[in-house]
């Protein structure tokens, strides 16, 4: 089985899952070759793991000298399965694949902004060229199949994978710089500035939390206090206490130190990353229900699901919390074992070899 991946692995830490999942299938015998750009930190580990490496990574849309330096690697080294990761790879090569035997795989990890009545959705997912979409949520997969109306549903779910190690080093940051006391309820969120996100729920949910719970917001990222937010906390009796730092490389650190992390998204995500996190340095996580997020967090077992678009629930599962020290207690401890267990970088990688190995046999 030979596998010829596209994909930028620039960023240590944004690439991990998915490059450590090509490290352990390559370990299991799987032929890996891998098409990115030459200065990726994660190209020495590539190596190590046997990994073949090609200097390359596409900079143009439909770019013919690009599509035939793909096209020629493909001819020339008879690979079964094309992998695409990110939207210059896949429209470049799917041209590339034209009437050669390999099997077009893609990659999605963002739910929405496929339609079957969009012709642009054509020259991606939706083209008939393509004959498999690894999805990295349930939620993600169903969504794509019900575009594609003339073949067979192509989306399948794997989870992106992580290890409890990519954690263990982590400590509680110090929440004394932003004038939280020791005995405060914290809940953090880090996120970025799409309307996705929710936040003007979130805000309006600080409107119900009564004013002697000693309760701190931890905003952590660029660009969220908006003028809209803004105008939000200014009515909030806990205007004082909701507060923005930006963006912070110690972004973990702080949630670690947390007592609850919320993510308030009303659309769009998938398996947000930042929940992953917060659930394995061990804070307790109340999450909305979108479809997206469907096997994340189990209600009641290692988090709480709430309905999105809705400040009361937040704000409910939030005093919850507060006023239930144990129940928050064992979400902490449940949450690790949850993702150690379900969304481990072995489990990825096993599952995406059965899964091309599937592909293949048809």
């Amino acid at each position: 089985m030979k596998i010829l991946v596209i994909s930028n692995y620039r960023g240590l830490v944004s690439s991990r899952p998915e490059a450590s999942a090509m490290i352990e299938m390559a370990k299991s015998g799987v032929d890996i070759t891998i098409m990115t750009y030459g200065d990726t930190e994660w190209n020495e580990e590539f190596i190590k793991a046997g990994i073949r490496l090609i200097d390359f990574h596409p900079e143009k849309k439909l770019d013919k000298k690009e599509i035939a330096f793909i096209r020629k690697e493909l001819i020339e080294g008879q690979y079964d399965i094309l992998h695409l990761f990110n939207s210059k790879a896949i429209i470049n090569g799917i041209k590339a694949a034209k009437k050669l035997p390999v099997k077009v795989v893609l990659y999605r990890g963002y739910l929405g902004n496929i339609h079957w009545w969009d012709p642009t959705a054509y020259y991606k997912y939706l083209h008939p060229r393509v004959d498999s979409i690894w999805c990295i949520a349930q939620g993600v997969a169903n969504y794509i199949n019900r575009n594609i109306l003339f073949t067979k549903k192509k989306a399948v779910c794997i989870h992106k994978g992580h290890h409890p190690s990519w954690y263990s080093d982590i400590k509680k940051g110090d929440l004394s710089e932003f004038g939280i006391p020791e005995n405060a309820y914290t809940v953090s969120m880090v996120a970025n500035a799409r309307p996705m996100k929710g936040i003007p729920y979130l805000i309006k949910a600080t409107f119900e939390i009564p004013e002697n719970i000693p309760f701190y917001l931890l905003l952590i990222g660029e660009g969220l206090n908006s003028d809209e937010v803004k105008k939000l906390v200014a009515k909030s009796p806990h205007k004082d206490r909701i507060i923005f730092t930006g963006f912070r490389k110690d972004a973990r650190e702080l949630v670690k130190a947390s007592n609850v992390y919320v993510l308030s998204s009303l659309y769009g995500e998938a398996t947000n990353k930042s929940v992953i996190e917060a659930m394995s340095v061990g804070t307790a996580p109340i999450i909305t229900d979108i479809e997206g997020n469907i096997g994340l967090v189990k209600d009641g077992e290692y988090g709480i699901v709430v309905p999105r678009a809705s400040s009361k629930a937040l704000a409910d599962a939030m005093i919850k919390l507060y006023e239930n020290p144990e129940l928050r207690k064992k979400f902490a401890e449940a949450a690790p074992k949850h993702i150690a267990e379900n969304f481990s970088v072995e489990k990825t990688a096993r599952e995406l070899k059965t899964f091309y190995e599937k592909l293949i046999q048809g």
